[in-house]
């Protein structure tokens, strides 16, 4: 852990009395904990980070890197890239004074339904386990502590807060927390964070899990943290595990828990115990000077991305997954084309990421239309067209649609020059503080906000290109003050759109109205809110005049019927997928189906990319020859898109998620509490297991994606390494080798691959339930064309064990399990067989 031992970690806490110890237990301030100079202790930041690492201020002063989301990685199906992607995360954390990043999310999709799927890997807890691994080593491998969460059972967004989660103790042990544990055990975790939710009757930061098996099974030695606000009681969670209530300065604890230690009611030594793991964890992110005094500063870590984006890019590539390649169609030789019709709204303002708390203000971000036009300048004409609405957001004000004049009129810090014009003021309207920005964006924390502050203006000048009716209008919830031109235009409530008030923040309710614009004739447009609640989240933005449905349709129609080639960019929208809510369906919004439909009907030679980050319905998909699944790519989506359609690289994705056809066949989708309930009746089968148990097929089954060369499995044995005591102590090197199985994979095609080599087990026999069939390991392969490739898959001692719920303990029940190898659930290319023993294994091949 570190280079302090046990007892100076008990000498500090002996300095401190019981207040200055119960202070430590709850946050300092929104995103950060206390400091306890009298120990040598400082601050340490924490900061939202499944996508990219946003930092203590969420502002556009300070951007960060904007990655693909986790099902993008995951579907990647290589750890080395999960790898390196954690690596570019600590180094955004260690240049934003970043000491822990509240990542990985490693839930499991259980129901294609719920709403942050984006957020999470799969739906298997095989691949988010070994996945996620590579995000916590490379995290914390700098220095900077990886938060696995959320324990456990958090799979759905709806009522999320107060659910009870009904669930098994085997599927508890075997589908739930296993990534979590193999996260602790393997990946040596720093950090949990305990969920909102209940599970069998008792709320997360309260409960026995928190204990057992977490820290007496797996050792966990680190620090459980609250979601926030997650934590509810001052005594039940006083006696948990639960070491770090969050956000603070308020919560549960302080007085409250003095009180509780001084009447018995909580032990001094639980107390202790939180402080003891705090501290651990400060050591580990360099916030304990490890002999007293002030800590040690913590440099920034040099940027692993490159100027031009090329990780983040191969990356986006990487986790593409090609579904459908009919003709095949793609690649398409740039040579061939001269006139690209490209259509969607998403293809020039595609969603990079999903909503809530894994947002960032992204560096940049690459369109799709951005991408093909740079790949195909000089060679082709490269069209846009709307084609369809999907929703009535309302985006950000462009910043070369607003007036500069004014930027470097002297208000503000030095450095703060901009068009948008910000002010604080107290509640008698004497002026607080003023600064200028660049966006007309603005999110603050309340403890971020000038102390003092009633209430906060915004204004800017906006310019409008063209003349017609725009909506103009803002971003927040509460009471406002909006203007233009000096014109009232509302002066009333917003009422916000959820009850949760982090999410007011994270993803605030729109208002606009309809007003006719000049060209080129300034409008100014004027905001007062008052503050409240959470802090300030709040915006000025407005929206170009529209065609019409009808026209829009019929203009994708035309550009599609005279071009060589049409992209389609279809997706779901904020209102979708984001944290908070789950879906009601997997129908994509708007009338995107019937542009789909419209435009393949003019032009055989269609590709349609879904921007969306977990699966949707695609109603057309037998109607177009290709369709690439892109998710939310990150700030170099487009590049990556443009590479894969022309063929400068090919895609590298595999499904981490079964892909529904419809809705009517998922067998496990329900989100929605009933009583306050939510039941995981199904037990093992999710996802591919419950599709396999069912008999049903999928539009496309976990592990499919498609490349563009070929493949063949060639030989393929199994060789064990069990010791003789498997069954005696199954639990006791969970993640060592028990077999090794060895394939031979070939690129049979014309062009160098990649392959995702897939193994599965299968215990036909057996005396317990059991899924099908279920993955057990995977490798990656990249090969020339022609070329043989050798891969060694190892196969952990736990793949074989089953929770016993009789002797509650890990056991592996004797007798033969089917190795299944291939390139899918459901596309499986060679078997054979291994037979286990409490004495030995024996392998007996069966090859087909």
């Amino acid at each position: 852990m570190s280079d302090i031992s046990a007892e100076h970690l008990d000498a500090l806490i002996g300095k401190l009395d019981l207040a200055q110890k119960v202070r430590l237990l709850t946050g300092g301030a929104f995103w950060s904990t206390h400091a306890e100079p009298a120990i040598g202790l400082g601050e340490m930041a924490l900061a939202d980070g499944p996508s990219g690492v946003r930092g203590v201020v969420w502002d556009d002063g300070d951007p960060s890197v904007c990655l693909p989301s986790p099902t993008a990685i995951a579907a990647s199906w290589d750890v080395d890239m999960a790898t390196r992607m954690g690596g570019i995360l600590a180094a955004e954390a260690r240049r934003k004074g970043v000491h822990v990043v509240l990542a990985p999310t490693v839930n499991l999709h259980r129901s294609p339904l719920g709403g942050r799927h984006f957020e999470c890997w799969s739906e298997d807890p095989l691949l988010t386990a070994r996945m996620a691994a590579g995000v916590v080593r490379s995290l914390q491998d700098d220095g900077v502590a990886a938060t696995v969460k959320h324990y456990v059972a958090n799979d759905a967004e709806t009522d999320r807060r107060h659910v009870d989660v009904r669930v098994d103790e085997r599927t508890l042990r075997e589908v739930y927390l296993a990534p979590f544990e193999y996260l602790v055990r393997d990946a040596g975790a720093w950090m949990v964070m305990a969920a909102y939710n209940s599970v069998n009757g008792a709320t997360m930061t309260e409960h026995d899990l928190l204990t057992d098996p977490l820290r007496s099974a797996w050792g966990f030695d680190g620090a459980v943290v609250s979601d926030w606000r997650a934590a509810r009681t001052t005594v039940a969670a006083g006696r948990a595990g639960l070491d770090l209530a969050m956000p603070g300065p308020d919560g549960p604890w302080g007085a409250a828990l003095e009180d509780a230690v001084r009447s018995g009611e909580v032990d001094e030594a639980h107390v202790d115990a939180k402080v003891r793991n705090l501290l651990c964890l400060a050591v580990r992110v360099g916030a304990l000077a490890p002999l007293g005094g002030d800590p040690f500063p913590r440099q920034p870590l040099a940027s692993t991305v490159s100027a031009d984006g090329a990780e983040v890019r191969a990356a986006a590539r990487d986790g593409m997954v090609l579904v459908r390649n009919d003709g095949p169609l793609l690649p398409v030789d740039p040579a061939a084309l001269r006139k690209v019709a490209v259509i969607g709204e998403l293809a020039a303002d595609p969603r990079i990421q999903g909503g809530g708390s894994a947002q960032v203000r992204p560096v940049y971000t690459v369109s799709i239309l951005d991408g093909l036009r740079a790949a195909l300048d000089g060679v082709a004409e490269v069209s846009h067209v709307d084609g369809c609405h999907l929703d009535d957001g309302l985006p950000d004000i462009p910043a070369s649609r607003m007036d500069h004049s004014g930027d470097a009129d002297g208000c503000g810090d030095a450095g703060d020059a901009g068009p948008v014009r910000l002010r604080w003021l107290r509640a008698d309207g004497t002026l607080i503080h003023e600064e200028r920005r660049t966006s007309a964006r603005l999110t603050r924390w309340a403890t971020d906000v000038p102390p003092g502050a009633s209430a906060v203006e915004m204004s800017a000048t906006f310019v409008p290109d063209r003349s017609g009716s725009w909506h103009v209008g803002f971003t927040g919830a509460g009471t406002f003050v909006f203007t233009v031109d000096g014109d009232v235009v509302l002066d009333g409530a917003v009422n916000p759109e959820h009850d949760d008030g982090a999410l007011q923040m994270l993803g605030p309710p729109h208002w606009y109205t309809p007003m006719e614009l000049v060209a080129d004739r300034p409008a100014e447009l004027f905001l007062r809110h008052r503050v409240g609640g959470l802090g300030v989240a709040i915006g000025l933005g407005v929206r170009p005049p529209r065609r019409s449905a009808e026209e829009e349709l019929a203009a994708a129609a035309e550009a599609a019927r005279t071009a060589d080639l049409t992209v389609v960019v279809v997706g779901t929208s904020e209102q979708v997928e984001s944290e908070g809510y789950d879906r009601r369906d997997l129908r994509l919004p708007g009338r995107q189906d019937e542009l789909v439909r419209r435009v393949a009907a003019e032009n055989p030679r269609t590709v349609v990319v879904v921007n969306s980050g977990s699966p949707v319905e695609l109603p057309w998909r037998n109607d177009v020859p290709s369709i690439l699944l892109g998710w939310f790519g990150g700030q170099e989506m487009g590049h990556a898109v443009a590479d894969i359609v022309l063929g400068a690289a090919e895609p590298g994705g595999r499904l981490p998620t079964t892909w529904p056809d419809r809705l009517d066949d998922v067998p496990v989708s329900e989100t929605t509490p009933v009583d306050g309930r939510l039941e995981y009746d199904e037990g093992l089968h999710i996802g591919y297991r419950a599709w396999l148990r069912s008999g049903s097929s999928p539009a496309y089954p976990f592990g499919h994606g498609l490349g563009y060369t070929s493949w063949e499995l060639t030989e393929l044995g199994v060789a064990p390494d069990i010791d003789a005591d498997i069954d005696a102590d199954a639990d006791a090197d969970a993640y060592d080798a028990a077999a090794v199985v060895t394939v031979g994979v070939r690129n049979t095609g014309e062009r160098h691959g990649k392959q995702v080599v897939q193994v599965y087990l299968a215990r036909p026999s057996s005396t317990v339930d059991r899924p099908v069939r279920w993955l057990a390991g995977f490798a990656v392969v990249r090969a020339e064309a022609g070329e043989m490739s050798t891969v060694e898959v190892t196969l952990p001692r736990r793949a074989f064990a089953h929770w016993d719920v009789e002797h509650h303990r890990w056991t592996v029940e004797p007798g033969r399990f089917d190795v299944l190898v291939g390139f899918s659930a459901t596309d499986i290319h060679r078997t054979t067989a291994i037979s286990l023993s409490t004495a030995r294994a024996d392998v007996r091949p069966r090859d087909k």
